[in-house]
């Protein structure tokens, strides 16, 4: 049926699904892995534990800092009591003035002692911390690339790959010159992008346009858009093909008919027409823009007409008609 109304005209391509990030998780200090605390492809949060690397030996080093740190507290207690019993005699001359002078020095000296060991047992208590290996962000974890008892290589032994899936990117090209209406949409606000799965009867999932690359590929003459899907029910999955549309224009107002209702002949494009007593009329239609499944007519039919989408081949103009139940 001939309809009147407001036609989008969109573009469509085959884009595909990217992660919104992509971390190889790996370790901040060497050492042996202890466990793995993850079920590859398992959902999980930022902080989450992944693996545990032995802490033995980062916390004997702990250990160490902290003896160290109590010697040095010892020994600026001591040099605070010297210069605290020696200074008042100096002026009954019973101690030199260079005694004084030193033991002002070891005061300084053990101070700074102990400035620098308690940021070392600071270092060593971070150092500690780092065999907890936790989730940088919320994600899906992959296959485990080491297992307990390998050792590992700080900031170098990757141990699993963490895709961050909500939101996630929908990447696809367009020709260059279909920039232009992309441009146009974005100037008239948020532009709303459409995936469909192949095999998905579900609804389309909607995303907004975020990234329009900065150049046009002169080898295919495309640019690259990226649109943000929030993924919440996670039917988006990193490395599928999706098909995308993506709008760009609204006809006002308009009258449309499937696609498959024009005929074309050497006069022009027309359509049949079931008209109210049950005969067929071909009517010759001037057409507008086309989506993927209707035809703007610019000229020849009303809204409400009925025309034929299925079955052209055997009509003639006056031939009669019905329509049928399915």
């Amino acid at each position: 049926m001939a309809t009147r109304g407001d036609v989008d005209l969109s573009l469509k391509q085959v884009g595909s699904v990217e992660a919104w990030s992509t971390v190889t998780v790996s370790s901040l200090v060497d050492g042996q892995i202890q466990s793995l605390a993850f079920v590859p492809g398992a959902h999980v949060h930022k902080g989450d534990l992944i693996a545990q690397i032995d802490p033995r030996p980062l916390r004997a080093q702990l250990d160490q800092t902290i003896g160290v740190v109590a010697r040095d507290q010892a020994n600026l207690v001591k040099a605070r009591a010297d210069l605290a019993r020696y200074t008042p005699l100096l002026a009954k001359g019973y101690v030199a003035q260079t005694d004084i002078d030193t033991y002002k020095a070891n005061l300084g000296v053990a101070a700074a002692a102990l400035q620098s060991d308690r940021a070392a047992q600071e270092f060593a208590r971070t150092q500690l911390g780092f065999t907890r290996i936790t989730a940088p962000s919320d994600g899906v974890l992959g296959a485990p690339l080491v297992y307990p008892g390998a050792a590992i290589t700080a900031n170098t032994t990757g141990i699993v790959v963490l895709n961050q899936i909500e939101p996630v990117w929908v990447t696809f090209a367009l020709p260059q010159d279909s920039l232009p209406a992309v441009r146009q949409a974005q100037a008239r606000g948020a532009v709303t992008v459409q995936a469909q799965l192949d095999g998905d009867s579900g609804k389309p999932i909607s995303g907004t346009l975020e990234f329009i690359n900065n150049a046009v590929d002169v080898t295919t003459s495309t640019i690259t858009l990226k649109a943000r899907f929030d993924n919440a029910d996670d039917r988006l999955t990193p490395g599928q093909f999706v098909n995308v549309t993506l709008p760009t224009t609204r006809i006002a107002n308009a009258v449309s008919v499937p696609v498959v209702a024009i005929q074309n002949s050497s006069t022009g494009s027309f359509v049949f027409v079931l008209k109210p007593d049950g005969t067929i009329e071909q009517r010759p239609i001037t057409t507008g823009t086309s989506t993927a499944d209707r035809t703007v007519i610019d000229k020849g039919l009303a809204a409400g007409e009925q025309v034929v989408v299925d079955g052209q081949m055997l009509l003639v103009d006056g031939s009669h008609a019905r329509v049928s139940a399915n």
